[in-house]
Formats: C-alpha cells, sequence, structure tokens
C-alpha cells in the first residue's frame, strides 16, 4: 500500500520544489530589522552619546508560490505588484544598481543636512554621469550596463547631466560617438551610433536613464558603513545620527529612536515603502519613538490609489495592531525632527 502512494509522494515534492523556484510578478515585503546607526556612522572626533537612534528595513524579494502563500495569511508580510517596485523594463539588476545610487545619493544629502544644521563646511566634486538603466534595443544596449559611471564624450568632459544630454543632442541621429567610462574600476571606451526617439521630439540619444554622480567632501569627514542597505529610506535617520555626533548634547536623550523617510538637500521628509513592516522592527527591537514622513497625499494619488494613506496614518494603524506602547510622531522635516527629539 505504502509503495502504491510512493510516486505521488515523489511527484508532490517535485511539485513543491518547482514552485520554490517559479517567480511570480509580485514582491513579498516583510519587516526587517532596526539598526543602530552609530556603528554604521562615524564622523572625525564625533561624540557617541549613550542616546541610541537607528534606521529600519524591511526584507523584500521576488515572490514565488510558497512565499506568495505564507504572505496572504500573515499580517505582517505584504505582497505588491511587480510594476509598483521595479520601473518599467528595469531589470532586477537595474533595480539593484538603481538602489544602491540612491542610498548613496541619500547619504550625501543627510550629510548635507547635517552640516548645514551644524554649520559646517563640504564641497561636492563632480564625478560623471551614472547609467540607472539601458533600455532594450536602444543604442547603447550591450555596450553600457547599469553602474557604468560615463567620464566623458568624443573626450569632452562635462559638469552636469545637462551638459552631456545637450552635446548629446547637438549630434545626429546615425552619427557614432565616443563614450569613456569607469567599469568596476577600469576605464573603458565604447563607439556608440546615436538615434533619435519619438518620445523625445526626434532628438537624438543613447537610451539610456542617467544621474548626476558627485562626490562630497566635507571636514570632518563622515564614514558610513551601509552597503548591505539599499533605497533611499534611511536618509532622516542618517541626517540625525550625523548631526548627533558633530553637536555635544544628547538628541535621543538616552532613548532608543527609530524612524525612517526619505531626506533631500533642503531637510525635507519624503514617503517611503514598507513602513508598517519597519514599525514591527522598531517595536521588536525596544524602540520609545518612531519617527514617520508626515506625507501629504495628492488629489491625484487619491483617485489613483482609493484608500491609500500618509507614511503616518498607515504607522499609527501598523502600532495600534501591535499594541505597542512606543510613540509615532509625524515629521515634515529634518528641523521638525529634531525640534521634537530636543524638546521631549
Amino acid at each position: 500500500m505504502r509503495r502504491r502512494w510512493l510516486p505521488f509522494a515523489y511527484l508532490f515534492l517535485l511539485l513543491l520544489v518547482g514552485a520554490a523556484f517559479i517567480d511570480l510578478p509580485y514582491y513579498v515585503m516583510k519587516p526587517g530589522d532596526a539598526h543602530p546607526l552609530k556603528p554604521m556612522i562615524e564622523v572625525e572626533g564625533g561624540d557617541k552619546d549613550d542616546g541610541t537612534l537607528m534606521m529600519t528595513t524591511i526584507r523584500m524579494g521576488e515572490a514565488n508560490y510558497i512565499s506568495y502563500l505564507i504572505a496572504s495569511i500573515r499580517d505582517e508580510e505584504e505582497i505588491r505588484p511587480v510594476e509598483e517596485v521595479r520601473s518599467p523594463h528595469e531589470s532586477n539588476e537595474e533595480y539593484n544598481v538603481r538602489q544602491e545610487y540612491l542610498m548613496d545619493n541619500s547619504q550625501q544629502d543627510a550629510i548635507t543636512v547635517a552640516f548645514d544644521a551644524a554649520d559646517k563646511p563640504y564641497t561636492f566634486h563632480y564625478q560623471g554621469i551614472y547609467v540607472l538603466n539601458v533600455f532594450p534595443n536602444m543604442p547603447a544596449d550591450g555596450k553600457l550596463v547599469a553602474g557604468d559611471r560615463i567620464t566623458a564624450i568624443d573626450g569632452k568632459r562635462f559638469e552636469s547631466s545637462k551638459q552631456f544630454i545637450d552635446y548629446v543632442q547637438s549630434r545626429k541621429a546615425g552619427e557614432k560617438i565616443t563614450v569613456s567610462f569607469v567599469r568596476e574600476g577600469k576605464e573603458r571606451e565604447k563607439a556608440i551610433q546615436l538615434k533619435s526617439f519619438a518620445n523625445n521630439a526626434g532628438k537624438p540619444g543613447l537610451g539610456i536613464s542617467l544621474a548626476d554622480h558627485k562626490e562630497l567632501v566635507s571636514r570632518p569627514e563622515v564614514k558610513l558603513k551601509a552597503d548591505a542597505i539599499g533605497g533611499p529610506s534611511a536618509g532622516l535617520m542618517f541626517s540625525l545620527e550625523i548631526y548627533n555626533q558633530l553637536v555635544e548634547e544628547d538628541i535621543a536623550k538616552g532613548r532608543k529612536v527609530a524612524g525612517t523617510g526619505t531626506i533631500d538637500a533642503e531637510g525635507n521628509v519624503g514617503r517611503i515603502g514598507g513602513i508598517a513592516q519597519k514599525v514591527v522592527a522598531a517595536h521588536k527591537a525596544g524602540a520609545e519613538v518612531f519617527l514617520a514622513p508626515a506625507d501629504e497625499i495628492s488629489p491625484e494619488m487619491r483617485k489613483k490609489l482609493p484608500g491609500i494613506q500618509s507614511n503616518y496614518e498607515e504607522a499609527v494603524e501598523a502600532a495600534k495592531a501591535l499594541r505597542t506602547e512606543m510613540k509615532v510622531v509625524p515629521v515634515h522635516t529634518f528641523k521638525e525632527a529634531l525640534d521634537y527629539l530636543l524638546s521631549e
């Protein structure tokens, strides 16, 4: 009798193993961790206070049949369609490169904000054009890859992406240009034939999405060790930790303070994804305060996504579900977050 069922058991096991390797067009978000920032950030000669400022993370990966099923029955996990996570035509590798760039840019903005608040000097050195995406069947396809840093075109160096774009668009479709770039630390050159694009008024281009790549130099020097974490959502907490090391007072006042939110160079705090999962991570780490972006939902967003909540509203709801004593605080700017911490 047992032998009769044995082939079915093997078939079930084979299907189970196969289900774990078949990706679905979804991502699964899970609570990550709350990481103390003192070990990650070192400001030369900076103070290390008793209070703890923590960044929060999520764990996210492509869904398969098994992870999708588990996430659908767990309150702490969330399923997102792939188009809400990756841009159209963006590969997994390009998505990871974009996340690395956003993290690097977020760190530079965090230093800018903290140094401005502490009245400390810094400068920028332009490094070239950072390639974020290479579109399929376009001139750069097979010649450039996401993560390349373009340093010159036809031997000409530029001081901004606008100068780069203006030069490329001054040439004619069908002409070849020589692109100098750095990949994995090595300088390279490729000849690429320009092509006109109907969705860009017929102007010639390479078929890439790009961003300026700048290096920030500060005094005192700031070293950040967050290589394994991508995306811009730690910007607010980075800026607070850097500022905390630049000044004498302990802005956390001995507390465990967690939070999330992007930061721009002007100190504005922006919306992020996965905030409910980050509230869970902060709660599990024993945080007493959680700083959440108080983003405004536009009428266009409400029309497109009925029922959408602000980050702060979603964080409050998640905290209530956990029955945590952790206080969720809405913040619009770095200054607002800092003022709250210093006043409480």
